[in-house]
C-alpha cells in the first residue's frame, strides 16, 4: 500500500462520500474536498475517521482552489475526480464549468502533482447509441465517441469531460474512468443519503401525480448501487489501475415492465402507464400533472425509451480479484429501494415494507381507517 495520500474532488456527494469512507479503511491518508457541503455523511452516517480531513476546494479554480503548501496536498498520489454536477436542466454555461472546466482543472493539477487520476463520468456517455446501433446495443468499456447524439447537455458534458481526461492520457497522465450507471441505493437494503433525479420521478408516479408518461415497457434502467460504485472506484485506487475504463452498473437491466410490475405489489402506490412517445401529448394532461411533467419528468424521459445494453468485462474481473460479484440490480433492488423510501417517509405514507402495507390495508378493509 502506498503511503501517499488520495484527494477526492466531490467528497461530500453521493459517490465522493462512499468513496472516502472506502479509502479510510484501506488505510489511505484522505484530502476530503468540498465545496458547499460541509459535513461528509455515508449511508452509514457521517464519516469521522482519522485519516480523513475535510478541505475546502473549488472545481471552478486553478489548482481546485487548495493550498499548494499543505504538506498532504504535496504527498498526493492519487486524484479521485467526483465534483461535477448531475442535473440534467442545467444551462450549457454550468456544464462548461463545472463538469468540462472542473475536470481540465482536475487534470492540470493531477499532472502538476505527478499523480494517477481517477475519473467519474457515466455510463450515459452513450447517449443515443439505439439511434446508430439499433435497439439493445452494446456499449462497450473501450468505447467513448461513435458520433452518437445526447439527450441532454449532462450526457454531453460528460463526453467532453472524458475526452479531455484521454487526451491527458496520451500526453502520459496515468489515467483510470468509472462509469457509474444511475447511481440508486445500497445493494442489501436500499439506503441512500441523497434521493434526487429518478427518484423524484418514482416519487410523483407512485403518489399518482404523474399517471401518464412516454416511454416503452422494453426499455431498460441500467441502476448501479451506490456501494458498488465506491467499491469499484475504490479497488481501482487500491490496485494502482490506469489505462482501463469501468462500467459500474448492476448485474441486470430493469425494464420498464419490472418498474411498473413492483410498483403494483405495493397497495400504497399508485400506478403509471407508458405510452408510445409518437402517442404522448403533454397538452393532454392536465394542468398539475403537466406542471410535474414540465417541472420534473421531461428530462427523464429519454430514459425510458433506452435499450442500451453495458459490457462490464473489465468491471467483473476487477470485482472479481476482490472476491466479489455484479450485485443483482432488477426487480429485487428495486423493491429494497421503494422499502427504503417508505421507511424514512420519501413515498407515500411512510409505511415501511410492503407486508406493512398489505397489513394496514387488511385492517381497512375490517373497519379501520388510515
Amino acid at each position: 500500500m502506498s503511503d501517499g495520500t488520495v484527494l477526492v474532488t466531490g467528497a461530500a456527494g453521493l459517490v465522493g462520500a462512499e468513496v472516502c469512507a472506502r479509502m479510510a479503511r484501506q488505510g489511505r491518508r484522505v484530502l476530503a474536498m468540498v465545496h458547499s457541503k460541509p459535513e461528509i455523511r455515508t449511508v452509514d452516517g457521517p464519516l469521522h475517521a482519522a485519516r480523513v480531513r475535510v478541505v475546502n476546494g473549488d472545481v471552478t479554480a486553478p489548482g481546485l482552489g487548495l493550498d499548494p503548501t499543505d504538506p498532504l496536498v504535496r504527498r498526493l498520489d492519487t486524484v479521485v475526480h467526483c465534483a461535477a454536477t448531475t442535473n440534467f436542466s442545467e444551462p450549457d454555461d454550468v456544464y462548461r464549468r463545472l463538469n468540462i472546466g472542473g475536470t481540465e482543472n482536475a487534470v492540470a493539477f493531477a499532472q502538476r502533482a505527478s499523480a494517477r487520476l481517477v475519473h467519474v463520468s457515466t455510463a450515459y456517455v452513450c447517449g443515443k447509441l439505439d439511434e446508430l446501433a439499433g435497439p439493445g446495443a452494446t456499449f462497450l468499456e473501450s468505447e467513448l465517441d461513435r458520433g452518437q447524439r445526447f439527450n441532454n447537455g449532462y450526457e454531453a458534458s460528460k463526453l467532453q469531460a472524458e475526452r479531455i481526461v484521454r487526451d491527458a492520457e496520451r500526453g502520459g497522465l496515468p489515467v483510470a474512468i468509472v462509469r457509474p450507471g444511475i447511481v440508486c441505493g445500497h445493494s442489501e437494503d436500499g439506503r441512500i443519503t441523497d434521493r434526487r433525479n429518478l427518484y423524484l420521478v418514482l416519487k410523483l408516479i407512485t403518489e399518482g401525480k404523474l399517471r401518464t408518461l412516454p416511454g416503452r415497457y422494453g426499455a431498460t434502467l441500467a441502476l448501479a448501487p451506490v456501494d458498488m460504485v465506491a467499491d469499484v472506484i475504490a479497488h481501482v485506487v487500491a490496485d494502482g489501475i490506469s489505462g482501463r475504463t469501468f462500467h459500474a452498473v448492476g448485474r441486470d437491466a430493469l425494464s420498464l415492465r419490472d418498474v411498473s410490475d413492483v410498483i403494483s405489489e405495493y397497495p400504497c402506490f399508485d400506478i403509471n402507464r407508458f405510452v408510445p412517445p409518437a402517442g404522448f401529448d403533454p397538452d393532454e394532461l392536465d394542468r398539475r400533472e403537466r406542471a410535474y411533467f414540465d417541472r420534473v419528468a421531461r428530462d427523464y424521459t429519454d430514459y425510458f425509451v433506452r435499450t442500451v445494453r453495458f459490457d462490464t468485462t473489465a468491471t467483473r474481473e476487477l470485482l472479481a480479484a476482490h472476491d466479489a460479484a455484479l450485485p443483482a440490480s432488477g426487480r429485487e433492488l428495486l423493491r429494497a429501494i421503494f422499502d427504503d423510501c417508505l421507511r424514512v417517509g420519501f413515498l407515500a405514507d411512510g409505511l415501511r415494507s410492503v407486508d406493512e402495507a398489505v397489513a394496514s390495508v387488511a385492517a381497512g378493509a375490517s373497519g379501520g381507517h388510515r
